[in-house]
């Protein structure tokens, strides 16, 4: 059956939009009727190899929908289903599943060498993220879906899927943000404004927003940002000026550059922590002197997918949006269809715009 996706023919280059075919799901597998998909700066980081993928590939992996149909042995999930993509499923036997981190599953990503689907003339596609969200429809193992949480619009629960998971991870989870506590989030992408969401959620005192565009500043003062900083050189010392000259206990970074880091880490009190979300290419190389690395005292950490662990954390995330607590809408500044992609892929090249969502 012959679907329109969002085409990446190889890394570099943009993204087509073109029909392909999609079987019918084989065993164990299960086809979705995409609702909607989010466009996330990691799909960008896999397009420009930032981050390695087979191509060529189906994109996107953010996203929900209602199942069509299922292939022998699925026993989780059937026709007229509504679902979460979940694009890193944990296998439940490796070291790091076995220590409970499952966010670390040595082989979550193993389907994305996959072929899923073929181009109608015939040339192999693979999954992207595991998923291939960017496309009318989409063949998934069973491990990759979730159950959609009831009362949840599936057009906002594609969010739920890695930009709310990843930013309320990395404030509850990896910095572990305590009530009165002042925090720092630097980028005010969909991670970042989820991430100063569920800083509000977890009681911060002060909760400061950093982005180098000024255009975003009403909506993370809507996410719950108390005070806006435009980044420049003088950064850390602004952030240092909102506290009393002491910094702020958490800083979460969500953009990947070296610079950021480095923002986020001065930005942090002595003893205070910094979480570093977004991912940077190998030629962002952060330094620490010895020195301050003994005097500040810091703990600077890496954090994947919000060190979350999506069967546990999607019903809290959906409690929060069902009581007012989280608002997804917040997190989107377009809403556009798949033809729109590769318009928000430039913008996100050229540093524009913010939080996009394809609508099926």
């Amino acid at each position: 059956m012959a679907v329109r996706a969002a085409v990446l023919p190889a890394i570099g280059s943009a993204l087509e939009i073109t029909e392909i075919e999609l079987p019918e799901p084989g065993p164990g597998r299960v086809r979705v009727r995409l609702a909607a998909a989010g466009v996330c700066h990691s799909d960008l980081s896999l397009s420009d190899g930032t981050m390695r993928v087979p191509v060529p590939a189906v994109l996107g992996h953010e996203g929900a929908g209602t199942v069509v149909a299922v292939g022998e042995g699925v026993t989780g999930f059937s026709a007229g289903a509504e679902v979460v993509l979940n694009w890193a499923p944990a296998c439940g036997s490796c070291h790091a599943c076995s220590l409970g981190e499952v966010w670390l599953c040595a082989n979550a990503l193993n389907g994305a060498g996959d072929v899923y689907a073929r181009t109608v003339d015939g040339v192999a596609l693979h999954p992207g993220l595991n998923v291939a969200a960017f496309a009318e429809e989409t063949v998934v193992p069973e491990s990759c879906l979730l159950p959609a949480p009831p009362g949840v619009p599936l057009a906002d629960a594609a969010l739920l899927g890695c930009a709310v998971l990843t930013g309320y991870g990395a404030v509850h989870h990896s910095a572990q943000v305590r009530r009165g506590e002042t925090v720092a989030v630097f980028g005010a992408g969909g991670v970042g404004l989820a991430a100063l969401q569920a800083a509000r959620i977890a009681g911060a005192s002060r909760i400061i927003a950093v982005d180098v565009s000024s255009a975003k500043e009403e909506l993370a003062r809507a996410a719950g940002a108390t005070d806006y900083v435009v980044a420049s050189d003088t950064t850390a010392r602004e952030i240092r000026a909102l506290t009393g000259r002491a910094g702020v206990d958490v800083a979460v970074e969500c953009v990947g550059r070296a610079v950021t880091i480095r923002a986020a880490w001065e930005s942090t009190r002595r003893g205070g922590r910094t979480t570093v979300v977004g991912i940077g290419g190998k030629d962002q190389q952060v330094t620490f002197n010895a020195l301050e690395l003994f005097h500040w005292g810091r703990t600077l950490s890496g954090c994947v997918y919000g060190n979350a662990n999506p069967a546990v954390d999607l019903p809290v995330l959906a409690e929060h949006v069902r009581a007012g607590r989280l608002d997804l809408g917040a997190l989107v500044t377009e809403r556009i269809g798949l033809d729109g992609i590769p318009a928000a892929f430039e913008n996100m090249l050229a540093g524009k715009g913010g939080r996009a969502l394809v609508v099926f």
